[in-house]
């Protein structure tokens, strides 16, 4: 691995963290207990068209992992792993398809983000009960997906255009 790119890991890796951060700062007037904004995935999702899915991937886990430990504990890190490996897989497979475009496969990421998290969360407990979240996170996550895909698609654009300009 080329140093250049392993700086460009840290630097990715680094911002979603970041993100994590500055959203634990956001007051939301909560309707579902755990439903975020999701910042961090706007870098993921940069990460997985400007790099690939498996940079993405090991971005994702690194992020997990940090935020898990310095903000949410063990079951937060539970939760994340979880949503982050169901949303980045749906993202990873329907970024190959040509009929979806970054918006549509950020929306994906955002929806079994919290499917991936309901699940969980129903193990957990042992209620499947709790799945009775499911239809607001699910709108949610349309509504973050979608913010989250604009952002990252104009900050792919800017990118692009800060490279062609060296």
């Amino acid at each position: 691995m080329r140093s250049k790119q392993i700086a460009l890991y840290g630097v990715f890796a680094a911002l979603a963290v970041l993100m994590g951060y500055v959203e634990l700062l956001i007051p939301l007037p909560l309707l579902v207990p755990g439903m975020k904004l999701g910042l961090a995935n706007v870098i993921l999702v940069i990460a997985l068209y400007y790099m690939d899915a498996k940079s993405a991937f090991f971005i994702s886990l690194i992020r997990v992992v940090l935020c898990g430990l310095l903000f949410q504990g063990f079951a937060g890190l539970l939760y994340s792993l979880a949503g982050a490996l169901c949303s980045l897989g749906i993202m990873t497979l329907l970024q190959k398809m040509p009929k979806f475009s970054m918006i549509g496969v950020s929306i994906a990421g955002g929806v079994f983000h919290n499917i991936g998290q309901i699940i969980v969360a129903a193990l957990v407990v042992e209620n499947i009960k709790i799945a009775f979240y499911l239809p607001l996170l699910l709108v949610s996550g349309v509504v973050t997906g979608f913010l989250i895909g604009v952002v990252a698609q104009y900050s792919l654009r800017y990118l692009a255009r800060f490279q062609n300009s060296k």
